[in-house]
């Protein structure tokens, strides 16, 4: 991959206080319940830093696996998640926590960094209101793809934090994208900003906020309270600083006030080793290998309320050391509306669900971003007493992707495209103890902004494990990527990229 020499402006969004504050977290493990939770909210208060926090990502796959089907527990059948209960709306509140994420970066950038384009007035504010002089922009792969979709969540996230269902809350984060890009900057406005900060930003906005309040120990005290309190808090800065201003803060639920929300969340901790290689056209092979760990979350049953958007949710984060920066994956996806075809006598099951998904992916070897939807068909057979097999199908449009672009455009190393993607896959699980599974996805896409071509992906992978007992597992994955680009001004290029991992895995519901 060419690197870029071109300096680009430096989004507030991708600014990490977290190391900053990490000390003063640590001070609020005390064993005296008044004075943690004095110091748990100090710590969420000064946390609002974090508000654009954003960490370098790299990736190891563009894709995961699809989603779990798996059966409901006891715990999914007392769905609490705090969306389908009627809770009051606070416009005010909500209006000056949406200000507060247009100002709170903009004011660092203007008077604390000095950045050039946080310097507006009423000439740049009146160009950027007109129409034609929107303009895709050339930022870095990181500000466009993960910047601006967590500023956006922020945006969507004022107001869902404060009353406001799924659908109420979505369009805070288009007019949240739109004054950012009319207002608080003197460049001109970027369609491509717009679509991720609005798609990007509901999805990852939903995402945060049910996970924010389903960590949070409502019926708890003390330490392990206020731990949970800012660790949600830092998950979903907007949800934190609305209990902290409504007074729900170390405050034991009572009732339907602050109902806890009690959806099953299934976690797979992997920690191993892994290797990948290249092999380009034209260029030496080159292999990187390193310990890595992975962090898979499914919020949720398939199955279960399947007209509530994002009752089912899909998380996927990797970190490894053979990149400069730790983070190598976020993936999500999340739920919309779906059906469910099983037959009332059968143990099988056919469920046809419509997603929204968010791909962060930024590697040396490959990087991709972007946001799509999804019509996915998700099945599940039993073949016998312990032997069980799950298939699925999807098929989607591609709203918007960035993808790697050898030949600069404008001195940006990536295209944005559109198109359509697809994924198949099945899975088989014996006795519980040996599992198989093997994936694919693939798009075709073309150019609507950089070097005019024609993008065609493949991606296959697949994966064993077996269940040693107590939650944990071994687990070997294999995979390959293929990327070509066919361009009408330059020489065609091909791109593989081949991987392996071997992992301990542990399991666990809660």
């Amino acid at each position: 991959m060419l690197s870029v020499k071109k300096t680009f402006r430096t989004n507030p969004k991708s600014l990490t206080f977290f190391s900053q504050n990490q000390s003063l977290m640590e001070k609020t493990y005390l064993p005296f319940d008044v004075l943690l939770n004095k110091m748990g909210k100090l710590i969420a208060i000064m946390s609002i830093s974090l508000l654009w926090l954003t960490p370098y990502a790299n990736a190891q796959t563009p894709f995961d696996a699809r989603p779990l089907l798996r059966k409901p527990t006891k715990k999914d059948t007392i769905q609490s998640d705090n969306s389908t209960t009627k809770s009051k709306k606070h416009f005010g509140r909500a209006a000056f926590e949406f200000g507060l994420a247009e100002l709170t970066p903009w004011t660092y950038d203007r008077y604390i960094v000095n950045k050039d384009y946080a310097h507006i007035s009423f000439s740049t504010v009146g160009h950027n209101l007109n129409p034609g002089s929107w303009t895709f922009d050339n930022d870095e792969f990181q500000t466009n793809q993960f910047g601006h979709p967590y500023h956006g969540n922020l945006f969507f996230n004022s107001f869902r934090a404060n009353g406001y269902s799924f659908w109420e809350a979505a369009p805070a984060a288009a007019v949240g994208s739109y004054i950012w890009e009319t207002v608080a900057e003197n460049q001109a406005p970027a369609p491509n900003d717009f679509i991720n900060t609005t798609f990007g930003g509901i999805v990852l906005g939903e995402m945060t906020y049910r996970l924010s309040n389903r960590i949070i120990s409502k019926q708890s005290t003390g330490f392990k309270r206020q731990a949970s309190e800012v660790a949600a808090f830092i998950i979903d800065p907007m949800n934190g600083l609305t209990r902290i201003m409504d007074g729900k803060w170390g405050k034991v639920s009572d009732g339907d006030i602050d109902k806890p929300d009690s959806t099953n969340v299934h976690a797979d901790f992997d920690l191993g080793f892994r290797t990948f290689s290249t092999n380009n056209i034209n260029t030496a092979n080159t292999e990187r290998s390193g310990l890595y760990g992975r962090i898979k979350l499914v919020y949720g049953s398939a199955e279960k309320d399947l007209k509530t958007p994002f009752s089912n949710i899909y998380v996927n984060t990797e970190f490894g050391q053979d990149d400069s920066s730790k983070v190598n994956i976020i993936s999500v996806y999340g739920s919309l509306i779906g059906w469910d075809f099983s037959k009332a006598d059968s143990q099988n099951q056919e469920l046809l669900i419509i997603s929204a998904n968010y791909d962060y992916i930024h590697n040396q070897a490959f990087f991709y971003g972007g946001e799509s939807a999804k019509a996915n068909l998700f099945s599940e057979y039993k073949l016998s007493k312990g032997v069980t097999v799950n298939t699925s199908f999807g098929l989607g449009p591609v709203l918007l992707a960035a993808v790697p672009d050898k030949y600069l455009f404008n001195g940006r190393n990536y295209d944005y495209t559109s198109g359509v993607s697809v994924i198949a896959g099945a899975g088989i699980s014996i006795d519980d103890k040996l599992y198989y599974s093997i994936n694919y996805r693939g798009a075709a896409l073309f150019t609507i902004n950089g070097n005019q071509s024609h993008y065609f992906l493949h991606v296959v992978s697949s994966e064993l494990r077996y269940a040693l007992g107590d939650g944990f597992s071994l687990c070997a994955e294999p995979g390959y990527l293929t990327l070509k680009g066919d361009y009408k001004h330059h020489e065609n290029v091909t791109k593989n990229y081949s991987y392996f991992r071997v992992s301990t895995r542990y399991s666990l519901n809660f």
